[in-house]
């Protein structure tokens, strides 16, 4: 597949605390991802990005780096953890800092959490994305317990599952990226 019809994927990883889980969930999804010779990754790990504690009416470099990250993709994977039922601060920040860059995109969501996997944040999330313009995949990726699903190297020990389920929600994603893709280069986008 020639490299300008690959589906330029974000992933941001939405942690940023300290210990957090998340490095395995992301090493897991992105070596999962890129398997499929259609997508081409982009990691924004929040956790690295050093963007500030406050909105400025003029961004700093480090939020107008992520911006241009954001705005070179196609398609977003968002990963989340659930933190008293909904998704980090850090998360909410990284949405609020753009605007033009999430239009007319699609987004897919890989969560984590205790026993309801991150749902709960997922569904916040897709509230907010719908008013920043994304589309947002039905099919998402819900780790349960998410701390036994994996061994101490970081590998799943049932891969079966979700792997499935990545699958599944990649298969959607890149297809509403295609989409929107050709919808947005015959018709630029509007809000």
């Amino acid at each position: 597949m020639m490299s300008q019809d690959r589906i330029r994927t974000a992933v941001i990883v939405g942690s940023t605390r300290e210990g957090r889980f998340a490095d395995t969930v992301a090493r897991w999804f992105v070596g999962r991802a890129a398997l499929d010779e259609a997508i081409d990754i982009d990691l924004i790990d929040l956790a690295e990005a050093d963007l500030p504690a406050t909105l400025q009416d003029v961004p700093p470099p480090e939020v107008e780096a992520m911006k241009s990250r954001l705005a070179d993709a196609d398609a977003f994977v968002m990963i989340t953890p659930e933190y008293n039922h909904g998704y980090p601060a850090s998360l909410k920040f990284a949405l609020d800092s753009a605007r033009e860059e999430w239009m007319a995109k699609p987004v897919s969501f890989v969560s984590y959490g205790g026993i309801a996997g991150g749902l709960r944040s997922v569904e916040q999330l897709r509230q907010v994305c719908a008013e920043l313009h994304m589309v947002s995949t039905r099919d998402c990726i819900s780790l349960h317990n998410c701390h036994g699903l994996f061994d101490e190297a970081g590998l799943l020990k049932e891969p079966s599952g979700p792997d499935a389920a990545a699958r599944t929600m990649l298969d959607q994603l890149l297809w509403w990226a295609t989409a929107l893709r050709n919808a947005r280069a015959e018709r630029p986008y509007g809000a």
